[in-house]
Order: C-alpha cells, then sequence, then structure tokens
C-alpha cells in the first residue's frame, strides 16, 4: 500500500510472501465501513435509500477505477495516480493529491480507533472508559507498524483472510436469516419494506423532499465504505507483470463491488434492523441478535473489532509511507525521510502515530459521535482523491489524442472513456457540495458537522491554488508534448506460477 518504491526490506518481503499482492487489493474491499456504517446509513435512508446510495456511489467507484486502471497499466509508475498527476496534469496538482492523499489515511486512522471503541461498547455498555480501549488498539497498531514492512505484511495478509471469510459468511448467513432458516423461523422476506417503508423521510419532512433527502444522507457514508478501492493502483509500481495483471484486478473491481458492497447492503437492507435498534453496533450483530442464535453476535463482534485493528493498522502504514513519499521528492520537510538501517521510516511513521491522539476525543463527546465526524472527513477527502484521478484521466486522455495513440492497443481500455472520467468528476464534486446539507435545515446547524463535512472539500482548492502560486508556478502541460514513453509497462517471465489449487483459487479471487 506503498506510495512510492518501497524499502529493500520491505521489496524482500514482496517476493518472499506469495500474497502480498493481493492484500492491499483484497483488504481495501472490507472495513467498518461496511460493518458498522451501513447501520446509521440504513437508520436516515432506509433500505430503498441505503441500496440506491451504495449502488450509484459503486457505479462511481467503478467508472473511476477505469480510469486508474488505463493509465496505471500503461505507465505502472511508482507513485500511482500522484506521479501521473505531475505528468498529465502540473506539479502543483501531483502536490495537493499527495497531500490529500496522506490526509485521507491520517484521518482513517482514528476512525478506525473511535470504531473499535464502539464495537466493544457492545459488550461493556461503557463501564471501562471508552480512552482504555482506544489505548489498547493503540498500542496494537503501532507494535505492527515499528516491526516493519515484514510483519505488518505477514499480519495483514491473516487479518484479511479472516475479513473475507467473515464477510461472505455474514452474507451466507443473512440470506438464511431472511429466508426463516434462524432458531425463531421468522420469514422476514420485504416485510419491512412494507412498514415502516422502504424510505425514511428524513429529520420528519414529508413527502417527496424527506425521502430524497433519506436517500442522499447516505451518499457520502457509501464513499467511506468504498474509499481505499483505489489502492490498488497505487501499488502498480512494484506489481508483476503489469500489462497481463492490472487489467485483470480493474476488470475484476466489480465483482468485489458487487459480493461485498452491493451484497452487504442488499443483506442489511433485507433484516432492516437498524432502524429499530442502537446505531452504536453492527447491524449485522444485531441482526444475529434478534434472531435468537446465541454467542453468535459475540463471535462476530469480535471479528469486527479485529477488522477496525487490521485497518487502523494499514491506515499508519500507508499514511506513514505516503509522507515519506512526500518528502523524498521535496513536496515535504526532508526529515520525514528518515529511515532506520532496516528501511522503517521511523520518523514517519511516530509523526503519523500522533493523530490516534484524535481517538480520544471519544471519551467525551462519544465515540459513535466521533466516528461519524471522522468518517465524513475522510470520505470527502477520499471523493476528491477520485476527481483528482478522473481530471488527470482526462487530461491523459487528451495527450493521447492529441498525439495519435491508438487507445485500443493499450493494455487496458474502455469504451465508455471519456464519459466515465467526466461522470466522476461531476458526481464527486456534487456529492462533496451538497453532503453537508443537513446543517442548513431549520435547526440543525451543528459546527462541527459542518467543519467536518467541508474541511476537506475547500482544502483542495486552497493546497492547489496555493502551491500552483507559491511553489511550483509550472502551468498545465500542453497535451501535444505529454511523456507517454517513460516507465512503460514491460512484463517479465520471472513470475512464479500458482503451485496448488490454494494458490490458483487466491489468485483468481
Amino acid at each position: 500500500m506503498a506510495t512510492y518504491p518501497l524499502f529493500p526490506v520491505e521489496e524482500e518481503w514482496r517476493h518472499q510472501f506469495f500474497f502480498a499482492d493481493t492484500v492491499p487489493s483484497i483488504g481495501g474491499a472490507i472495513g467498518t465501513g461496511l460493518f458498522l456504517g451501513t447501520g446509521n446509513a440504513l437508520k436516515t435512508g432506509g433500505p430503498v435509500g441505503l441500496l440506491l446510495g451504495y449502488t450509484i456511489v459503486g457505479t462511481i467507484c467503478y467508472a473511476m477505477m477505469l480510469c486508474l486502471g488505463e493509465m496505471v497499466s500503461y505507465l505502472p509508475v511508482p507513485g500511482g495516480h500522484i506521479k501521473l498527476a505531475e505528468r498529465f496534469v502540473n506539479p502543483a496538482f501531483s502536490f495537493t493529491l499527495g497531500w490529500n492523499y496522506w490526509y485521507n489515511w491520517i484521518i482513517t486512522l482514528p476512525t478506525e480507533l473511535s470504531a473499535s471503541a464502539v464495537l466493544i461498547d457492545y459488550w461493556e455498555h461503557r463501564k471501562i472508559s471508552d480512552a482504555a480501549w482506544i489505548s489498547v488498539c493503540l498500542v496494537v497498531v503501532i507494535f505492527i507498524n515499528m516491526l516493519g514492512a515484514g510483519a505488518y505484511g505477514e499480519a495483514e495478509f491473516f487479518f484479511v483472510c479472516f475479513k473475507v471469510i467473515t464477510i461472505v459468511g455474514l452474507l451466507i448467513l443473512g440470506v438464511v436469516l431472511d429466508l426463516g432458516g434462524g432458531p425463531n423461523h421468522d420469514r422476514i422476506g420485504f416485510r419491512y419494506w412494507k412498514h415502516p417503508g422502504p424510505f425514511v423521510q428524513f429529520n420528519g419532512i414529508g413527502g417527496a423532499k424527506g425521502r430524497f433527502l433519506g436517500w442522499w444522507s447516505v451518499m457520502s457514508q457509501a464513499a467511506f465504505s468504498y474509499i481505499g478501492t483505489e489502492i490498488v493502483g497505487m501499488a502498480a509500481g512494484e506489481a508483476k507483470n503489469p500489462r497481463q495483471n492490472l487489467p485483470k484486478a480493474i476488470k475484476r473491481i466489480y465483482i468485489r463491488i458487487l459480493l461485498f458492497y452491493i451484497g452487504g447492503a442488499w443483506t442489511i437492507a433485507w433484516l432492516h434492523l437498524g432502524l429499530t435498534s442502537d446505531a452504536a453496533s453492527s447491524p449485522f450483530v444485531i441482526a444475529i441478535s434478534h434472531a435468537g442464535i446465541k454467542g453468535l453476535p459475540s463471535v462476530i463482534n469480535a471479528a469486527i473489532v479485529t477488522s477496525s485493528w487490521s485497518s487502523a493498522s494499514s491506515c499508519l502504514y500507508t499514511s506513514s509511507r505516503a509522507l515519506y513519499g512526500l518528502a523524498i521528492s521535496g513536496n515535504a520537510p526532508k526529515f520525514f525521510a528518515h529511515t532506520s538501517k532496516f528501511g522503517l521510516p521511523y520518523v514517519a511513521v511516530t509523526f503519523c502515530a500522533l493523530f490516534c491522539s484524535l481517538a480520544y476525543m471519544g471519551v467525551r463527546s462519544g465515540p459513535l459521535k466521533v466516528f461519524g465526524w471522522f468518517s465524513n472527513m475522510t470520505a470527502i477527502a477520499g471523493l476528491m482523491t477520485w476527481f483528482g484521478i478522473a481530471f488527470t484521466y482526462v487530461r491523459f486522455y487528451a495527450g493521447m489524442k492529441a498525439q495519435g495513440y491508438d487507445r485500443s492497443k493499450l493494455p487496458f481500455s474502455s469504451p465508455l472513456q471519456p464519459y466515465a472520467a467526466w461522470y466522476v468528476i461531476i458526481s464527486t464534486v456534487v456529492i462533496c457540495f451538497f453532503s453537508g446539507f443537513k446543517v442548513f435545515l431549520k435547526g440543525g446547524w451543528d459546527q462541527a458537522d459542518f467543519v467536518t463535512t467541508y474541511l476537506p472539500f475547500i482544502l483542495f482548492p486552497i493546497f492547489y491554488f496555493g502551491a500552483r502560486y507559491f511553489l511550483h508556478k509550472t502551468p498545465m502541460v500542453d497535451a501535444a508534448v505529454m511523456n507517454f514513453l517513460t516507465g512503460t509497462a514491460q512484463d517479465s517471465d520471472d513470475e512464479s506460477p500458482p503451485r496448488n489449487v490454494l494458490e490458483k483459487f487466491w489468485a483468481k479471487l
């Protein structure tokens, strides 16, 4: 999940560990946004609002991956879209995307720690201070990252396997419970879609307006669940045989979207229990509890807690490497580039770990409230990353056209371009601009919600124009002189084929 070239110790880990390259792509598909955040999305949008929100954002995500996939499969440069932005837009845009990427993951870090406190409260009901549980999770996360990339990679592999098994099992269990296969033999079907109804009247606002606002409130929460999918492209510089493997990974993104996100949303929308239960719990755990299955709710909740630990560990790893990358490229202070003799960027790791303390805000305000604040910030920052990827692709497309390149000859191309890119650009800006609508409703003003929603949206143009006029005064790169030759993908024959059925299955997945 590194942003720039991996260190020698990390490179050694990737070559020795067969499944290392699959960790970012599958692990990025599952997190607390799906396990925990969907409960609040169901509560504010209703089952149809939830499904519409996750489906529409899923199409935006897929369109973004079409843009990213076409660029990185042809130019698998270390740094992914951040370095490509420098080549096809200008250095100021690359600067902005780099810092936005770091900001995205550094804010996700306390989000995951807050989520772990919310999940543990399912058992403790705040009998023990949330600060204690946040501290325990924090120690685990920092310990894994201070051991280096090898320990992180192996721990993350097993965490990801556990998450994949958990979500697949929950999807199957959800269908069984919906059809009446639980101990109470209650066949739910679409009962809750009729009463209280498929939509929620947002804040009691009647008619189509209330239903529309209920659906729209789901959009940013759905975006939070999808954020991280683009990590597949960030690892392009270290991928083996990128002309073959990256197009395969991009083409299979829709399978993960349908299975994990849309499948999870369908399961929760069927059971519909997020509307009638405490949102401070996973809707999956609530559903299993209502079905009368003894013991399993605690098992699933424990699995989701480990998911939040895994995600927090990934956030610290990714943000520290992003900061290291910014330092070696001259966009951050040089001391962040200091490493140990084992290649660990300990200064960047330590600095990023300091932001974990933001999770302690939940001790006073409540971890669920803080989780909501940080998930808003993460969603908006992530959507702006998608915006940047799509805009970079529009410039890439213009350069290809101006210089007479045949896109059909590229390792991967989509007939939906450039319309898919413009769809991403327009939709991400619209979602970000209107995501904080509820603070403008009568009696709905909340200063904290306003700041956490619009701060990352406002920072993006501030960073760009600040860098454009004070740091990097290079104008927009002319399409006629864009460099399409340096760093083009070259496949090799040294990739080891799968050795058994398990490795074949995992490679396919």
